[in-house]
């Protein structure tokens, strides 16, 4: 079974917090850069997770055609 990839995104999200906070309420500009970098790992991350749930589903749905054929 798939490793299950919502505490990666949990993790990059907490991580990120304190980022958010020197960015909007202290005006750090590196804290910028990071948040954007972890914005963009969220968004494979996304993708990645919306493919693999797709294939799972395929696969499931593929599975539970050939069993009914026997």
């Amino acid at each position: 079974m798939a490793e299950n990839p919502y505490n990666k995104i949990e993790a990059i999200i907490t991580e990120l917090k304190a980022d958010f906070e020197k960015f909007y309420e202290k005006d750090n500009q590196a804290a910028g850069t990071r948040i954007r970098k972890g914005m963009q790992e969220l968004k494979v991350l996304a993708q990645d997770t919306r493919k693999e749930v797709q294939d799972i589903k395929n696969a499931r749905a593929k599975a539970e055609a050939d069993a009914k054929k026997k």
